[in-house]
């Protein structure tokens, strides 16, 4: 006997965000559902993000982490991935979970750079979470835009190269973030990255 099995397939993100939270509450809560699949929750000064990405969601951050990856491994950059970890300060009443994220170089506490998707809008600040996390950078999809954003110092910064990987070219990488067109896409990218390199 065959079974059919169907992929349940989220068109939209769905998202609640609570205010008044304890921190307690919040470690409570991530001990109880920390391994809920796919859930992802943000934390900032008492507001509680939950958050189950659609499906567009998981394609975008998949392709802009594949992207990432193969330029990494074309230019030969030592990249060690965490995925999606949890990180959580107490003292600055900050957590989250990022999309993915990346530790340039060498292994470290808390990693260089992070990719953040955000499709639906009335969330919680995550630049302002991940600033207060000390996470330096933040390749942040929104609008259908890639933008990279420097944390480092007192406010935030757009910036045009990365100080982890300063020859990347931010504006070429969002020119490849086809989530529907994943194989091609990073083909093409390196492909591109490759007569760049000899012209």
């Amino acid at each position: 006997m065959a079974y059919l099995i169907e992929p349940l397939i989220q068109q939209t993100d769905q998202q609640v965000v609570l205010f008044g939270v304890s921190w307690q509450q919040y470690e409570n809560l991530l001990a109880t559902l920390g391994d809920f699949p796919g859930l992802r929750m943000t934390y900032l000064e008492g507001g509680l993000e939950l958050l189950m990405p659609s499906s567009e969601h998981e394609m975008l951050k998949k392709v802009i982490a594949r992207l990432l990856e193969r330029y990494a491994e074309e230019l030969d950059i030592p990249l060690h991935g965490y995925g999606s970890t949890t990180f959580r300060k107490e003292a600055k009443a900050r957590g989250l979970e990022p999309d993915e994220c990346y530790c340039i170089g060498s292994l470290k506490d808390i990693p260089d750079l992070a990719i953040e998707v955000i499709l639906t809008s009335g969330g919680l600040d995550k630049l302002d979470v991940y600033k207060g996390l000390e996470i330096p950078e933040v390749l942040l999809w929104q609008n259908n835009q890639l933008v990279l954003y420097d944390l480092r110092g007192d406010s935030l910064t757009v910036a045009s190269r990365s100080q982890f990987l300063p020859d990347l070219d931010i504006a070429l990488l969002a020119r490849y973030v086809t989530p529907q067109e994943q194989p091609q896409a990073v083909k093409s990218f390196i492909s591109m990255l490759r007569q760049s390199q000899y012209s």
